[in-house]
């Protein structure tokens, strides 16, 4: 009754319906929805490892009460401002006040899939969760009822579908929603069968290209709350998209608005710190893994021979080759000049960026992405020209290096592909308010160094740095090491040989198999 009373436009169908329902409640329940006010603040779960920011607390509270109200929406923060931990708060306070007896389930990117499992150990660590992926995963179907949280992928949702339609959720949180756009997928056509209490879906642009496919995403939510497709396409696409008729859109504005949350970057800047820190956690699949094993374990055994044979102390070079190669494995297996590699034709690290920058692009961000491979720049270059995406390029062959700087200062392209030794310093681009750092490099200083292009006297914005690493690769290690053995990434970096920093200890991590 809700959802239907929030469709009604006129004072005369508001009151026919309060006639016909003779429910107050109702009324009053829609307007704090609309006015986002009168939403009572609920106590944080007591296990959850991390302080809510306000808005982050408003999200929650919003969460519960679409909860408490048998009603479903979309949660569409800018990306970074924590959408995933506003989600497990929710799943998390479910289970505390009970509530949640039965297994809460999200469906993420294949390229997302492990980066909730990471924060679901940061902040939830108590939640009993099941991955739902990989070869093996069939061995878990006869449990899933005993989990609190199941993560799985599109792609499984679908080859899945008959052991997840039986089993009935408590929550089922879409994640990047917008991947059901399409209501004639099948991933799109298996969510909306799904047997759960609540819904929810995150996504920081819940519509990329047409408004059809935010009636996908209400249909799985609400359905029937926009019509059908053909009654949505009648009243609501035609007249705004080929008339750009305004009642229509401010009628269709008014309908969404209490099942939508959105805050953007800028309108909770004074509750940011000046720089944000995210690591993305990048799963390879298995053609990937099978390589990186492959050039690992060859690897390891050459620079093992080198060692006997002189010493670790005058293999140096030796350590620092294969170390390189399996570098560029976790980059993008065409790095390696490998009959083996070039047969793996995906890239777990590229995939994550070309999932990332659209919608990064699309909430209208300004991008640095740094990387020390230049041919891996050119891979991702490659990748933006497919998807339309206008950019621009600097590294040490570069020799006009003031043309792209002012093109992406100006605002004419959105993202700035650039080398990190020739573009680590002495570059001013304050322009930009997100960089990510495709590759990790030994020495955190450099990192800094390519970091403070953007986040340095003159930037107004908070500056959100991401970081891609692959997990259980030796990009986890030098991660590691930058933490905890600076003296160590110094010599890794800048290697000498009376002060090569690695021992045996060090080797064997680094050369360890994948966990």
């Amino acid at each position: 009754q809700l959802a239907k009373f929030a469709t009604l436009e006129s004072e005369d169908e508001r009151t026919l319906f309060h006639w016909e329902t003779g429910s107050d409640e109702i009324e009053s329940l829609i307007q704090q929805l609309q006015e986002a006010k009168g939403i009572s603040e609920v106590e944080p779960p007591s296990g959850l490892q991390a302080s809510l920011r306000q808005y982050q607390q408003q999200g929650l509270d919003w969460l519960q009460f679409l909860r408490e109200h048998q009603l479903a929406g979309i949660l569409a923060d800018d990306m970074g401002l924590g959408k995933t931990l506003q989600a497990l708060a929710h799943i998390l306070l479910e289970k505390e006040s009970g509530r949640g007896n039965l297994p809460s389930l999200v469906i993420a990117p294949t390229s997302l899939m492990f980066n909730w499992r990471r924060e679901v150990a940061r902040f939830t660590p108590q939640l009993k969760l099941l991955v739902l992926h990989g070869p093996y995963r069939k061995a878990y179907f006869k449990t899933l009822a005993s989990y609190d949280l199941i993560i799985t992928t599109y792609p499984l949702l679908v080859r899945d579908s008959e052991i997840l339609l039986a089993q009935p959720f408590h929550l089922l949180i879409l994640d990047e929603a917008q991947v059901i756009k399409n209501p004639q997928a099948q991933s799109a056509r298996t969510a909306k069968m799904m047997k759960a209490r609540h819904r929810i879906c995150l996504t920081g642009t819940p519509m990329e290209n047409h408004l059809g496919e935010l009636w996908s995403l209400f249909d799985f939510l609400l359905p029937g709350i926009l019509g059908s497709e053909r009654q949505f396409r009648q009243q609501f696409r035609v007249p705004i998209e080929k008339h750009g008729d305004e009642i229509s859109r401010r009628r269709l504005r008014r309908m969404i608005r209490p099942f939508l949350l959105r805050r953007t970057k800028q309108q909770v800047a004074t509750e940011l710190p000046p720089k944000t820190e995210i690591v993305q956690a990048v799963v390879m699949e298995e053609k990937q893994r099978e390589l990186y094993e492959a050039v690992r374990l060859t690897m390891n055994q050459r620079v093992r021979d080198e060692i006997a044979r002189q010493g670790l102390a005058r293999s140096h070079i030796a350590v620092l080759d294969a170390l390189l190669k399996l570098r560029q494995v976790c980059c993008d297996p065409r790095l390696l000049a490998l009959n083996k590699a070039q047969q793996v034709q995906t890239s777990a690290k590229l995939d994550l960026l070309m999932t990332l920058l659209p919608e990064m692009v699309e909430e209208g961000r300004r991008i640095l992405v740094f990387s020390q491979f230049t041919t891996m720049l050119g891979y991702i270059e490659q990748a933006l020209v497919s998807r339309g995406i206008e950019h621009v390029k600097l590294t040490g062959e570069t020799v006009d290096r003031q043309g792209p700087v002012q093109r992406f200062q100006t605002g004419e392209v959105p993202v700035f592909l650039i080398s990190l030794k020739a573009g680590g310093v002495g570059l001013n681009l304050t322009a930009a308010d997100t960089v990510i750092h495709y590759d990790p490099w030994w020495n955190p200083a450099v990192e800094r160094q390519a970091t403070d292009r953007a986040h340095r006297i003159g930037q107004q914005q908070t500056v959100f740095v991401y970081k891609l690493i692959c997990e259980g690769t030796v990009e986890e290690k030098i991660v590691a090491m930058q933490q905890s053995k600076q003296m160590l990434a110094d010599g890794l970096s800048q290697p000498d040989k009376q002060q090569w920093p690695l021992d045996d200890e060090d080797l064997q991590a680094l050369f360890a198999p994948m966990e």
